[in-house]
C-alpha cells in the first residue's frame, strides 16, 4: 500500500502562518506524505510575523521534505504523477486570481496547472483582503470549477476589514480527506462570534 502524498502550497498571507503550520504536522502524524511548496514571496520574505529561514527550517523539519519553490521543481507533479491532493493554504487573493484565469507563472500556479493534469484535486484554504471585492468573482468562478475543493470561510473582521475572508484553517485534515473523496463539505460559514 503506498502513501498518499499531499502537495502543501503556502502563498504570503504571513499573517496566518501561525495558524497553518500546525495544519502540516497534523497531516503528517496522520500519515501523509507532506511535500511542502512555497512561493517565492513565501520562501524570501521577512516579515513582523517572523524570517522566511525560521518557517523553512520548520517546515523542512515537520515534513522531512525540502520546499519545492522554484517552477522547474514543481513542473513534474503533473507528468509524474507525484501528489494525490494540493492543498494551498494560505491562498492569497493573487493566487486565486491566477488559478481563475488559468495563469501558471509561479510555483504555486505552476504546481495546480501540474496536478489538475491528472484531474487531481485541490484544497483551497483562502486569506485574502479582497475576497468579496476584487476577487469575489474569482473565488465563485473557483467553486464552479471541477476539482476545486475550499476549506470553510467567513468574513475576517467584517467591521475593520469588510472585504476580507480567512478560511477555517483548524478544519485542513477534515477537509483533505473529503476533497481525496471528491466531497466538498461545507465551504461557507456564518458570522464568527
Amino acid at each position: 500500500m503506498s502513501t498518499t502524498t499531499i502537495g502543501f502550497a503556502m502563498c504570503g498571507s504571513f499573517c496566518t502562518y501561525k495558524s497553518v503550520i500546525p495544519q502540516i504536522s497534523i497531516l503528517k502524524d496522520f500519515g501523509f506524505n507532506v511535500q511542502p511548496i512555497m512561493s517565492r514571496t513565501a520562501f524570501e520574505t521577512d516579515t513582523r510575523f517572523g524570517e522566511s529561514k525560521y518557517f523553512i527550517d520548520e517546515i523542512e523539519r515537520i515534513t522531512e521534505n525540502k520546499i519545492w519553490n522554484t517552477l522547474r521543481e514543481v513542473e513534474p507533479i503533473g507528468p509524474k504523477k507525484l501528489l494525490d491532493l494540493l492543498i494551498i493554504e494560505p491562498a492569497t487573493g493573487n493566487t486565486i486570481a491566477k488559478l481563475a484565469n488559468g495563469i501558471a507563472d509561479t510555483p504555486i500556479t505552476l504546481a495546480a496547472k501540474a496536478h489538475l493534469r491528472n484531474a487531481g484535486p485541490i484544497l483551497l484554504g483562502i486569506s485574502t483582503n479582497d475576497a468579496l471585492s476584487g476577487n469575489a468573482k474569482n473565488i465563485g468562478l473557483l467553486m464552479n470549477t471541477r476539482n476545486y475543493f475550499f476549506l470553510p470561510l467567513r468574513q475576517d473582521n467584517c467591521q475593520k476589514k469588510p472585504c476580507s475572508i480567512v478560511a477555517d484553517f483548524s478544519k485542513t485534515l477534515e477537509y483533505a480527506v473529503a476533497a481525496l473523496d471528491g466531497i466538498q463539505l461545507q465551504p461557507i460559514l456564518g458570522e464568527s462570534h
